[in-house]
C-alpha cells in the first residue's frame, strides 16, 4: 500500500518503508541479472556508435566577442586557406650547413602526400643552420586521418643523415603526436594502488574488487558518449583524460560508499536484497546528491564563455553522471550477483574516531585556529598567481615538438613560434580600382613594423577579391612572453586605431592567430571567473540548504571548501610558477599556470569537497534526528564514516597523483591541483574543522527559520534512522517518531 507518498509493504505483522531510491535498489537486486544484461548491451551499443559515429577531439579556442574571434571570422571568410590545419618540417644541420638538397626534397616529398594542399616556401635561417617548411593541409581538423603525422615522418625519413636531422611542431603534430606512453598509463598506476587501500580498507578482495569494477566500466561507458559528442561539438583533447581522472575518482568513492553500506547492513542481520535496498535507500541517496552537486559545480564553467572551457565541463559532467547512474543500478545488481561472498563486517566505526571527535569538542577554539593558520599558509602564494598559457617550449625537451620549437626560436627568433595574424576588411573594390584600400594598409604597416617588440611584418597579403588583406606580424618575444602581451595590447588600444582614423579601416583591423586566441582567452576566463565562481558556489548552498534543513549547515561548507582550494592554488603557484621541487614532478622548468586550469579546478574541487560533506553531515544528521544531542551525533557521525572518507580520499588522491606522470604539463597541474584539495579537505577540513565548527555552534547548526521550511522542497537524504531490530531484520522498518530539528 502507499502511505504517505512513501510504499509500505506488509511482510509478517512488520512494515518496510521504502524510498523510491530503495525501491530502485531493491529492483536491481531481485533482476539483477537483467540489469547486468542491460549495461552490457548499452556498453556495446556506446562502443560501436563511438567507433562508427565518433568524432575527433581537437583543441579550438574560439571566445565569442573577442577582436581574436573577428579575425578568425574575416579568415574563415575571406581566406579560407589561412585556416586550414597545418604542421612544421624543421631541418636542423649539426655542422651548421644545412645543404639545399635537403630541404628541396623534403619538400617536394610531402607535397605529395594525401591531404597536402600546399607547401610554403623554403625558409632558412641566416646562420644557414635550420630550415623549415609549413605544410598546409587541403582538409579541416576533424577530417585529418589519424596517420597523417606517421606519413609525415615517412615522407622526411630520406633526408634524415648523420649531420641533418627532422623535427615536427605545428597544429597537426600537436593533435596527433601529444600522447605518451606515461599519460596512458596513468588510470592504470591510480587503479592499481586503489585496489591495494580497498583490499587493506575491507580485508575483502571481492568487495574491493567491485567499486573498480563499476569505476572502470563507467569510465568506459562515459568516454563512447565523449566520442559520440565530439561527432557534432567542438571537444578539447584534454577532456577525456579530464573525465577519466574524474570518473575514476567520484565512481570508486560512490561505489566505495555503497558497498560500506551494504556490509554495514549485512552486518546488523538483513537478508542480501534488503541490505542492497537500504544501502542505496542512505548511502546510495547520498551519492545522488553529491553526484548532482558535482554536476552543478562542472556546468557552472558554461558561464566563462568560452566555449572550449564549457565543454570541458560537460564533458567532466557527463562522466560524473554516468558514475551516478552505474552506482544506483549496475552496483546493486553486483551486490545482489556477489552476494555473501561480500561478507559482512562492522563498519560503523571505532572508538578511536569517536574519541577523535570528542578531544576536538572539548578544544574546539584550539582546534579551529591551528586548522586556519595552516590552510591560509598554503593558500597565502595563491595571491601571487599569475595565468597564462604554454606552448611547446613547454614540453619536455624529449618532444619533437619541443625539439622543432627550440629549433625555430634559435634560427629565426622566438616569435616565430607564434606569428599574429591581422586581417583588415576592405570596402567593396570598383572594377576600374581594385588595388585603392591597399595604400591604406601598407601605411598600417609601415606603422607597425616600427613599433618596439617587432621583427618583422609580411604583407598585405589581399584576398583573391580584394575585399580583405592579412598582415603577419613576428613579435620579438615568445608567444607566452609578458613582452608579446603587453605588445598586442598596444597593437590593438593605441597603434592600429591611430593608424586607421579617419580611413575607410577604422574599426576593420583585428589581430588574431594561436597566439592572441590565447591572450584573448586568458582575459575572457579573468573577467568571468567571480561569476562562475558566484555560480558554483550559489548551487551548491542551495542544494545543501534543502538537503540538510539549515542555513549554517551549507554556509559553513562553502567557506571551507573555499580554503581547501585555497591551498590547492597555493601549491600550484609554489611547483609551477616559483619552480619549488618541480624536478619530482618531472618538469624541466617552470611553467604557466594555464589560465582555465584554476576555473576548471575549482568547479572540480568544489564538487568533489561537497562529496564528503554530504556523507559525513549526513550520518550526522541522520543522529542529530534520532537523538537530539548535537556533541554526540557528531562523534557519531564522525565515527561512522571517518574510515570509509579516509580511504575514499586515499583512492581518489591516488588516482590524481597518478596522472602526474602525465608529460602534459596542464594534466600534471590538474592532477596534483586535485590531490592536494582532496588531502587537505579529508583531514584538515572534515577530521578538524567540521567538529570544532559543529561544537561552537551547537544546536544553532540546524536552525532553519519557520517560514523558509515552508516553502524549500523536502528532500530526505538520510533514509530511515531507525535501528534495525532482530524481529525486523529481514525488512526496512517504519521510522520512529523523531524529534524536529531546532528552528527560529
Amino acid at each position: 500500500m502507499v502511505h504517505g507518498g512513501v510504499r509500505t509493504e506488509s511482510a509478517g505483522g512488520t512494515t518496510e518503508r521504502l524510498s523510491l531510491l530503495g525501491r530502485l535498489g531493491r529492483g536491481a537486486a531481485r533482476r539483477k541479472w537483467w540489469v547486468l544484461g542491460a549495461w552490457v548491451v548499452v556498453v556495446i551499443a556506446i562502443g560501436v556508435g563511438s567507433t562508427v559515429g565518433g568524432g575527433r577531439l581537437r583543441d579550438t579556442f574560439a571566445i565569442p566577442g573577442t577582436d581574436s574571434q573577428r579575425a578568425i571570422d574575416v579568415l574563415d571568410s575571406k581566406f579560407p586557406a589561412q585556416n586550414l590545419p597545418t604542421a612544421q618540417v624543421v631541418l636542423i644541420s649539426a655542422s651548421g650547413a644545412l645543404p639545399d638538397a635537403s630541404i628541396i626534397d623534403a619538400s617536394a616529398a610531402v607535397a605529395k602526400l594525401p591531404d597536402v594542399a600546399s607547401v610554403s616556401k623554403p625558409r632558412v635561417s641566416t646562420d644557414g643552420a635550420t630550415g623549415l617548411l609549413t605544410v598546409t593541409y587541403s582538409v579541416p581538423f576533424e577530417d585529418i586521418p589519424k596517420d597523417t603525422f606517421t606519413e609525415l615522418q615517412a615522407a622526411t625519413a630520406p633526408v634524415a643523415t648523420a649531420d641533418v636531422r627532422v623535427e615536427y611542431g605545428g597544429p597537426v603534430v600537436d593533435l596527433l603526436a601529444q600522447q605518451s606512453s606515461a599519460s596512458d598509463q596513468s588510470d592504470e598506476i591510480g587503479l592499481a594502488v586503489a585496489l591495494i587501500i580497498m583490499i587493506i580498507s575491507f580485508g575483502s578482495v571481492i568487495a574491493a574488487i567491485l567499486p573498480l569494477v563499476i569505476a572502470v566500466l563507467g569510465v568506459g561507458a562515459a568516454t563512447g558518449l565523449l566520442d559520440i559528442l565530439a561527432s557534432a561539438f567542438t571537444i578539447g583533447t584534454i577532456a577525456p583524460i579530464l573525465g577519466a581522472m574524474i570518473g575514476l575518482g567520484v565512481g570508486i568513492d560512490y561505489s566505495l560508499f555503497i558497498v560500506t553500506r551494504f556490509r554495514q547492513n549485512r552486518a546488523d542481520g538483513l537478508e542480501i536484497v534488503p541490505a542492497v535496498s537500504r544501502a542505496i535507500a542512505t548511502a546510495g541517496s547520498a551519492v545522488l546528491f553529491a553526484g548532482v552537486t558535482v554536476c552543478i559545480a562542472l556546468l557552472g564553467l558554461t558561464l566563462a564563455g568560452v566555449p572550449y572551457v564549457s565543454m570541458l565541463g560537460v564533458s567532466a559532467s557527463l562522466f560524473v553522471g554516468v558514475m551516478v547512474i552505474a552506482a544506483l543500478t549496475l552496483l546493486p545488481a553486483a551486490l545482489a550477483i556477489a552476494g555473501k561472498k561480500v561478507k559482512p563486517k562492522d563498519t560503523a566505526g571505532g572508538r578511536f574516531w569517536r574519541d577523535w571527535a570528542r578531544e576536538i569538542a572539548k578544544r574546539p577554539w584550539a582546534c579551529l585556529v591551528a586548522s586556519l593558520v595552516v590552510l591560509l599558509v598554503l593558500a597565502a602564494p595563491a595571491i601571487r598567481m599569475e595565468l597564462g598559457f604554454a606552448d611547446d617550449g613547454d614540453d619536455p625537451t624529449s618532444f619533437t615538438q619541443r625539439q622543432a620549437y627550440d629549433a625555430i626560436a634559435k634560427g629565426f627568433g622566438a616569435g616565430a613560434n607564434g606569428p599574429l595574424l591581422v586581417t583588415v576588411s576592405l570596402p567593396t573594390p570598383s572594377a576600374s580600382n581594385e588595388t585603392a584600400d591597399l595604400a591604406e594598409v601598407e601605411a598600417l604597416v609601415a606603422r607597425i613594423v616600427k613599433v618596439p617588440g617587432v621583427i618583422a611584418v609580411t604583407g598585405p597579403i589581399p584576398s583573391p577579391e580584394f575585399d580583405a588583406a592579412v598582415l603577419i606580424v613576428q613579435p620579438k618575444g615568445a608567444p607566452n612572453a609578458e613582452s608579446t602581451l603587453k605588445l598586442v595590447r598596444n597593437l590593438r588600444d593605441d597603434v592600429i586605431p591611430a593608424a586607421t582614423a579617419g580611413t575607410t579601416i577604422d574599426g576593420a583591423v583585428f589581430i588574431g592567430g594561436q597566439t592572441a586566441e590565447l591572450i584573448d582567452l586568458t582575459d575572457r576566463i579573468n573577467s568571468r571567473l567571480l561569476l562562475c565562481i558566484g555560480f558554483v558556489v550559489l548551487g551548491a548552498f542551495i542544494l545543501l540548504l534543502i538537503v540538510f534543513r539549515s542555513i549554517l549547515v551549507p554556509l559553513k561548507a562553502a567557506v571551507m571548501n573555499l580554503l581547501s582550494i585555497g591551498a590547492a592554488y597555493g601549491v600550484l603557484v609554489m611547483v609551477f610558477q616559483w619552480g619549488w621541487g618541480r624536478g619530482l614532478l618531472g618538469l624541466e622548468q617552470s611553467v604557466p599556470i594555464e589560465a582555465f586550469v584554476p576555473l576548471i579546478m575549482f568547479a572540480i574541487l568544489f564538487g568533489l569537497s561537497m562529496d564528503y560533506e554530504v556523507f559525513l553531515l549526513s550520518r550526522i544528521r541522520e543522529e542529530f534526528l534520532r537523538t537530539g544531542d548535537n556533541r554526540e551525533s557528531v562523534a557519531t557521525g564522525v565515527a561512522s564514516t571517518a574510515r570509509v572518507i579516509s580511504s575514499a580520499a586515499l583512492i581518489m588522491i591516488s588516482v590524481f597523483l597518478s596522472f602526474v606522470a602525465s608529460d602534459q604539463p596542464v594534466v600534471k597541474m590538474l592532477g596534483l591541483g586535485l590531490a592536494v584539495a582532496v588531502a587537505v579537505d579529508a583531514t584538515i577540513v572534515r577530521l578538524i574543522l567540521v567538529p570544532a565548527t559543529m561544537e561552537l555552534l551547537g544546536n544553532a547548526n540546524w536552525w532553519f527559520p519557520k517560514w523558509l521550511d515552508r516553502i524549500v522542497p523536502h528532500l530526505d537524504v538520510d533514509g530511515p534512522a531507525t535501528p534495525v531490530t532482530p524481529a525486523t531484520k529481514d525488512l526496512d522498518p517504519e521510522p520512529e517518531a523523531q524529534p524536529e530539528p531546532v528552528h527560529s
